[in-house]
Formats: structure tokens, sequence, C-alpha cells
């Protein structure tokens, strides 16, 4: 049987270098010796440290837009990102020297959206992309990326960057996406999605049939897998007076954590609570993952979510690792 991780916080973990500035952390990823890659926003940046927190080098200054959204590195180290703010999928060596694209930038498919009314104005799935959110690696190398602000798309390419098919359509049935904004692909190699605006997480085979959904999530914005096939999933925080696609108008404060559960979909441990910004606790997480120690890093878009719209204090936290005890 699978038994619930526990965690610790490791308060002033990150040796965040002098004059560099991340009011939000939007994807984090790790390599082979398990450094950890942050991708962040204000300023737009890849950071790198050691399992350890120690600065290791930074890039990307000028490469992305104020919207950067995902993170993946395969076997070999290299970085894939992908961007909202130009529709673009890009792939990196560890130092960041570009080897790869997809999709040209700023130019976007046609969905039908209109950034004015939001990700529920998609009208239509497009081809690649319309503000894509997040990449998942296959073990063939194969690269998965949901396409989720401006369209309702699931796609897949072959390692050198083919599409070989694309999947979804805005709704709330079987297969369909109201903003898919996290993938992953399991231990049992099934494709997990983050349909975040559906308050679930849609399971697939790897060519796109599917296969199940879990809707005991909350607005689930990324997910990850362990070695021990535990599933973690980061979950956005509910605030009274929204209204959600599948629950209608949301009564209560429903703040946002971390959910682990099992392969199956038990829920092995449900990790929240209202007192945001202390730590350990979470404001508005928005992308997780696990190193090769079982140890869970979380990073969040507090200033976007949090400061901007609910009045957090300026000085919460945006990034935290909790060590496996």
């Amino acid at each position: 049987m699978t038994t619930a991780p526990k965690f610790k916080v490791i308060e002033g973990w990150e040796k965040l270098p002098p004059g560099y500035v991340h009011k939000d952390v939007d994807g984090v990823a790790v390599d082979s010796k398990d450094n950890v890659y942050l991708m962040t926003r204000e300023d737009a940046r890849i950071i790198v440290y050691d399992r350890d927190g120690n600065f290791l080098r930074s890039w990307g200054e000028n490469v992305f837009t104020p919207r950067t959204h995902g993170i993946a590195i395969d076997a070999d180290d290299m970085v894939y990102t992908v961007d909202d703010g130009d529709h673009t999928l890009r792939k990196f060596t560890p130092e960041g020297e570009q080897v790869m694209i997809i999709g040209t930038p700023g130019v976007a498919s046609d969905t039908g959206y209109d950034s004015r009314k939001g990700h529920d104005s998609v009208q239509r799935s497009g081809p690649p992309f319309n503000r894509p959110t997040d990449i998942a690696l296959a073990p063939n190398g194969e690269i998965y990326v949901s396409d989720g602000y401006g369209n309702s798309r699931v796609h897949r390419f072959s390692a050198a960057g083919t599409l070989i098919q694309s999947w979804g359509e805005p709704g709330e049935g079987p297969g369909q996406f109201r903003l898919p904004h996290g993938i992953g692909i399991s231990p049992d190699n099934r494709v997990f999605v983050a349909d975040r605006e559906n308050d679930r997480v849609q399971i697939f085979s790897r060519d796109g049939e599917f296969l199940e959904v879990w809707n005991h999530v909350q607005k689930p914005t990324d997910i990850a897998f362990d070695k021990e096939g535990r599933v973690y999933v980061s979950e956005l925080w509910w605030v009274p007076g929204q209204k959600s696609f599948t629950r209608g108008p949301i009564k209560y404060d429903l703040p946002g954590g971390v959910r682990v559960l099992d392969l199956a979909g038990n829920v092995l441990l449900h990790w929240c609570s209202a007192d945001r910004t202390a730590a350990g606790n979470f404001v508005s997480p928005h992308t997780l993952c696990v190193d090769s120690r079982g140890d869970l890093y979380v990073g969040e878009v507090t200033w976007t979510y949090g400061v901007c719209r609910f009045g957090v204090r300026e000085d919460a936290h945006t990034f935290q690792k909790f060590v496996r005890s």
C-alpha cells in the first residue's frame, strides 16, 4: 500500500542573488543531478540552484516574455519551456543555448479567443499554439504540451518537434477542457492533464484515448510524480464570489495547496491552510516537482494571483522547498 509522505519546509533555502527578483515562480523542474531550475516572472528568466539552494547560473533574460509558464527537463538534462506570451515551445541546453523552437513567436492559432474576455472565450480548438501552459516528456522523447489559456487542446510532438496529433475541445465533457493548465506522464505511461477551470484531472492514454477523470481535486495547476508512484497536484485558491464551471458559485474560502494521491486516485495527503503566508503553507501554488530523494519543490504565482487580486502581503513566499521526512 502506498503511504502518505511527510515533509518539512526548509526556510531560507533559496539564496537569491542581489538584484534578482521573482514575484512569481511559474515553473520548476530538476535535472539528473537534482539541480533545481526555476522559471520566473518579474523578471522573466531561468534561475538554476544546486539542491542546497546555492545559485549556479541564470539565463533567458532576453528570450522570454513576462508570461513564462512551464518547464520540463529530459533525461539528457535538456530544458524545455513554454511561454504563453509568445506562443512558443523552446528547447535549451542546461546552460541556456536554444536548440529548437516550435511555434512562431507572437503568432497565435485561431480559436476565437479574446484576451479581454479571458480563457472562457475560446470558441473552438486550434493547432499549436495559443498561450500554451505546460510540457511533459515521454520516455521515448515525445513532447506533450497543454495549450490552455487561448486554446483547449493537448498536442503531441515527436522528439524532433513534428506534430503527431492533437486532442481536446472547449467544454466540460470527457476529453473537453476549460484551461488545460498542467500536464504530466505517469510512471505507468498515462497522460494526466490538469483541467483547471473544470476542477478536475483528466487521464488519457499516450495516444489520447480518454481513460478516466478525477474530480476530487480543486482548480489544479500542475502535476508531478515521484519514483514510488505518488501523484502530486498543485491546487489554486478558490475565493468566495468566484464561479466554477462545474461547482457553481464559490461560497467559502477554499485555500490553495498540494494534494498527494496514489496512481488509483486515492488521496494520501491534502495539504492546505487559510494561514497562507506562513512558512510551509501556500498562497497560490502554480508548479511543483519532486527530486530523486523525494524532496518537494513548490512555486507560486503569489504576485499575479495573491497580491494583485486578493490583497496578500507583498513579501509572501513565492517558492519553497520541502524535505521528505
